[in-house]
């Protein structure tokens, strides 16, 4: 899926949070087969309870399903050409929820923009669509502890010809500089000094591959994952080795979770249980690994720490 606003997000900026952050956008077959199941899961789910720390999980326990919030954003969360829910958060969810006692989950498809505003407006229980932590966020939802962290990655021409591994590069090298739509890249550029007007803003990492290899810009940024899975197929262009952005001069690790309303602090809590039993035992990684995570993306991270508290 990344997200920045001045802080991390998988794919933000500052500008608004329906643009914020990570969205490595819908791919392929997710996008095609989205639209069928949106219709399905347009349904509001019960309003939230005031008790403390929330009711939904006995809700949901007694309902036996669980409705995930997705963007249709491979590999994060999506739609695939047998008309199956997959990806690293609905898979991570299929496994932590029915630990918790609900079997079923149920996709509500959404662009990614509209996650947090659909998940406060109870059009499905919980964001699974792999959305990077940042401050700005955590004024709106809770979330989990990650389940992974990103680095950035550059796809670039092969051979890397003008010698690009960081925005700075980018920058000193007048290159031609491409994103994704809300990406947090956009920020990170502009944070090294790159003019935002001047970025080429595309759909998604795949767009990005065929604009390098048309040779319309130099450089196309996005997740580390993202741009080493899209060029395996390519004979034009490459993914640059995973490199920090710097945030506030800092280098900055992203992290991936699960988004709550805020309201609902005794699910989010249960979540993290199991999550963190997953971490302990392995399985966690061997969840991920078929969506093309490796082991340095896995991460002992917090929320707290990404929420800035």
């Amino acid at each position: 899926m990344a997200p920045p606003q001045r802080s991390p997000l998988r794919s933000p900026e500052p500008i608004s949070q329906a643009a914020s952050t990570p969205t490595r956008r819908s791919l392929l077959a997710g996008v095609a087969a989205l639209g069928a199941l949106g219709a399905a899961g347009c349904s509001r789910v019960a309003t939230a309870s005031s008790t403390e720390g929330g009711d939904l999980l006995g809700r949901l326990r007694a309902a036996g399903v669980v409705r995930l919030g997705i963007a249709g954003e491979i590999p994060f969360g999506f739609i695939d050409t047998n008309g199956e829910l997959t990806g690293e958060a609905p898979e991570l969810a299929k496994v932590i929820f029915k630990r918790l006692g609900i079997d079923r989950v149920q996709p509500v498809p959404t662009e990614f923009g509209s996650l947090i505003p659909g998940l406060n407006s109870q059009q499905f229980d919980v964001v699974a669509a792999g959305m990077y932590v940042n401050p700005e966020r955590c004024e709106q939802v809770i979330f989990s502890d990650p389940d992974y962290q990103m680095l950035d990655a550059f796809i670039v021409r092969k051979g890397n010809p003008k010698g690009l591994r960081s925005y700075k590069d980018v920058v000193e090298k007048k290159a031609k500089f491409a994103t994704g739509t809300g990406y947090a890249e956009i920020q990170y550029a502009v944070d090294a000094g790159y003019k935002e007007s001047d970025i080429l803003i595309v759909p998604d990492q795949v767009a990005g591959l065929n604009a390098v290899e048309a040779g319309r810009v130099d450089v196309f940024a996005g997740t580390a994952l993202t741009t080493r899975e899209v060029v395996k197929k390519s004979s034009k262009a490459e993914s640059t080795e995973p490199f920090a952005p710097l945030v506030d001069g800092k280098p900055h690790v992203d992290g991936g979770a699960f988004a709550f309303r805020p309201t609902e602090t005794k699910l989010r809590d249960a979540f993290n249980v199991e999550l963190h039993k997953l971490k302990k035992s392995g399985e966690l990684f061997r969840i991920l690994k078929p969506f093309g995570f490796t082991k340095a993306e896995m991460t002992d991270l917090t929320a707290k720490e990404l929420c800035g508290g």
